[in-house]
């Protein structure tokens, strides 16, 4: 551990190495998405049964998502970035032998464990400075990109040319290499502080002790951040759980064409991300960026509702992925660095907690927009929310960057 934090070009090797598993991890998420949905079409889901097959997902990570944070606190960046990869190989493994409706629910069950990116976050908070956290969270942000262009065009491609089994399949091969990736290059250890200062004070070590859990929401300024994070993230969540049924109804895309799309998202979330939010961070304060993030949001939500075509989506698309790159990567900064550095995981694990609530209310509230009101609902609601939102945070000013410890 000391050879790692003590040595610059060590700590830098760790990061790319855990930027490469981001990746990988990615890659293969995305690969799944050019199966699922086709999958359980074939298996005779409709919009309502697919929304349940992708609410069993938001809640069963919703569970796992603070307590595999608290157990990266806890026990280190390596057991819990193996664990998140063995139970990707699971994953897999059962979703290529998924023939009925049964199974497609099966497979999900190791989705409690799967959290490598909140992992990869935590390893590259404890080894980057601070006034550097945000920039090194948007390079991992790259790696989403790169993953999303990777992963959507492997997965269309390997459906359409191989099947689906095989597709699911070399999915586990590589996340038995991430396993292998981890294994052998990722410190047991990258905090400076191994025991989160409560646990000196007595406090029980236990992975599943709640009030270690909801103890960071009382440090300053992190219920705030937080809530914002729930309430404006909210409208964008319900759009990405319920967009491969837009894609295939609303633009009537096809396995390959949708792998495309998903790539295009790639392309550009990975020039936000390497190339426009490092500039920002380094010129801007965090809360200003905040603001322009949720403004922003609120008028794509606004172009989300006149569009008629997989085009106007496309234009809409450039303005949509900043806003979400930015919101997501400056709120987890913003929040990591409001509590002590023994507590990153942990906190990281609710910031994905978030992320998988979305995916838990999402998929049932979209489903009934969808039916009753279409498409353009989800954009209406998503503009309405966040100017509610960015006249809060115009009105409280720059009170909304949280104190540091």
């Amino acid at each position: 551990l000391s050879k790692v934090l003590n040595n610059p070009a060590a700590k830098q090797k760790v990061i790319y190495i855990t930027y490469l598993v981001a990746a990988l991890d990615i890659t293969w998420l995305f690969l799944q998405f050019s199966i699922t949905p086709y999958l359980a079409r074939r298996l005779g889901f409709d919009t309502i049964w697919f929304g349940y097959l992708q609410t069993t997902v938001g809640v069963i990570q919703l569970l796992g998502g603070p307590i595999y944070g608290r157990f990266a606190d806890v026990f280190g960046a390596r057991a819990a970035l193996s664990v998140s990869c063995l139970a990707s190989v699971v994953y897999f493994l059962l979703l290529a032998v998924a023939d009925n409706t049964f199974m497609l629910f099966v497979h999900k069950l190791p989705a409690v464990f799967m959290h490598v990116l909140p992992g990869a976050q935590m390893v590259v908070a404890d080894l980057s400075e601070n006034e550097k956290r945000a920039d090194a969270l948007g390079k991992l942000g790259l790696c989403f990109g790169i993953g999303m262009i990777a992963g959507s065009s492997l997965g269309g491609t390997l459906s359409t040319r191989f099947g689906e089994k095989f597709a699911a399949s070399f999915a586990a091969v590589g996340s038995f290499v991430s396993l292998l990736l981890v294994l052998n290059f990722i410190p047991k250890q990258t905090k400076i502080h191994t025991v989160p200062e409560s646990n000196k004070k007595g406090s029980s070590n236990s992975v599943f002790n709640l009030g270690e859990i909801t103890r960071l929401m009382k440090f300053p300024g992190v219920a705030k951040t937080f809530t914002v994070k729930i309430i404006s993230g909210l409208p964008a969540g319900i759009f990405q759980v319920m967009f491969s049924i837009i894609a295939i109804n609303f633009f009537q895309l096809k396995a390959e064409q949708n792998g495309y799309l998903m790539a295009y998202f790639g392309i550009v979330q990975m020039v936000i991300q390497g190339a426009v939010i490092g500039r920002l961070t380094s010129r801007f304060s965090e809360s200003s960026l905040l603001m322009l993030s949720v403004g922003i949001s609120s008028l794509v939500g606004l172009a989300q509702a006149m569009m008629t075509n997989v085009f106007h989506f496309c234009l809409i698309v450039i303005p949509m992925m900043f806003s979400l790159s930015v919101f997501n990567v400056i709120t987890d900064s913003m929040l990591t660095k409001s509590v002590s550095p023994s507590d990153t995981g942990t906190m990281l694990g609710l910031c994905a907690s978030v992320q998988s609530l979305l995916r838990t209310v999402g998929p049932t509230i979209g489903g009934f927009l969808y039916e009753a009101y279409g498409v353009p609902s989800f954009g209406y609601i998503q503009c309405i929310i966040n100017a509610a939102v960015f006249s809060f945070l115009l009105n409280t000013g720059g009170r909304s960057q949280p104190n540091r410890p």
